[in-house]
């Protein structure tokens, strides 16, 4: 750890109440959990009097920008403070953030894999979405949490867990959402968005998908690959790609289900895994030099699909149950 100093909720509560002028930054390739804690927040602290934005992510898809796009920071804001939400290292930031890495004030977090680069974090790994840990700040700065804050925690705590579906779900978890609900989140309409809504072109990708799935170790690990042609082919965009890396694992007997998948080119390549919780994805991806949590966790390789896939052949014996590996 580095010399950051965690604070609890009610910590960072108060250390927000006696600042001003903030920036609040989201990860590359933002998922609903940054976005969704970046908006609640911010309308928070605007609530409180407080002057804050959101720096500007390029990256963020049509799904998710109708919750962020009236935060954005003006151009040439220069706050006192900046905040990181969601992201556990500085190497997850956009190219576009590179001047912010040496500035963080505060980190908001819930990643075991949490570098510790602010001069402030308040982490709970404990948790299944960022969400849960802005929720209680918010409850200690304004004593309660307004409808919009409520929207935008609701869309942070179902999308890291598949709509309440994934194993990482808590009774945390369904009380915090339960809260939301109360306090005027628009639970129907945000589930049908989210979690009940497909293109046409998500459907052609899926199908794509499933027919490159390969099985391994007595059909305990389902590898898939997504390359460029495919998503092309498809006609499929950023916001199809939303949450695609856990169809591998909702296959029946598929204790880790992997994505690999091309970015810009065939040698620029992000690989998710997603396990139960017989498997550790963290420790998998720690190992090629990624990380995140124990059944969600990725990293990315400048190296083709083949190569990848043997590296993790390779690797993944050493963390799945004995009986499903060959003897030498």
């Amino acid at each position: 750890m580095n010399s950051s100093k965690v604070l609890t909720a009610a910590q960072t509560a108060e250390w927000l109440r006696t600042r001003d002028r903030f920036l609040l930054l989201t990860h590359r390739r933002p998922d609903g959990d940054t976005l969704g804690c970046a908006a609640a927040l911010t309308q928070a602290l605007q609530e409180c009097g407080k002057t804050a934005y959101v720096l500007y992510n390029p990256e963020v898809t049509q799904r998710y920008l109708q919750f962020i796009d009236n935060y954005w920071a003006p151009v040439g804001y220069a706050p006192d403070y900046v905040i990181t939400v969601d992201t556990a290292s500085t190497e997850l930031f956009p190219a576009d953030y590179e001047q912010y890495k040496e500035q963080i004030a505060l980190c908001i977090d819930h990643h075991s894999s949490n570098t510790y680069y602010a001069e402030n974090t308040c982490i709970d790994a404990s948790c299944a979405s960022c969400g849960e840990i802005i929720y209680d700040i918010l409850l200690c700065l304004n004593g309660s949490v307004s409808a919009k804050s409520a929207e935008g925690l609701y869309v942070a705590l179902t999308t890291d867990t598949g709509c309440f579906a994934f194993a990482n779900t808590t009774a945390n978890t369904l009380r915090v959402a339960s809260y939301l609900i109360e306090a005027g989140a628009p639970q129907k309409q945000l589930n049908k968005l989210l979690f009940r809504t497909k293109t046409r072109s998500r459907i052609s990708l899926e199908s794509k998908i499933f027919s490159r799935l390969e099985f391994y170790f007595a059909d305990s690990v389902a590898i898939t690959t997504i390359t460029r042609t495919m998503i092309e082919e498809a006609g499929a965009t950023e916001d199809d790609l939303d949450d695609i890396s856990s169809l591998p694992g909702s296959i029946e007997g598929v204790l880790a289900g992997i994505t690999i998948r091309e970015l810009t080119g065939e040698r620029d390549c992000k690989v998710s895994v997603r396990s139960g919780p017989l498997v550790n994805s963290h420790d998998i991806c720690a190992k090629l030099g990624g990380g995140g949590h124990p059944m969600a966790a990725g990293f990315s390789l400048e190296t083709p699909i083949p190569e990848i896939k043997e590296m993790l052949l390779e690797v993944l014996p050493e963390y799945l149950p004995k009986a499903l590996v060959p003897s030498p």
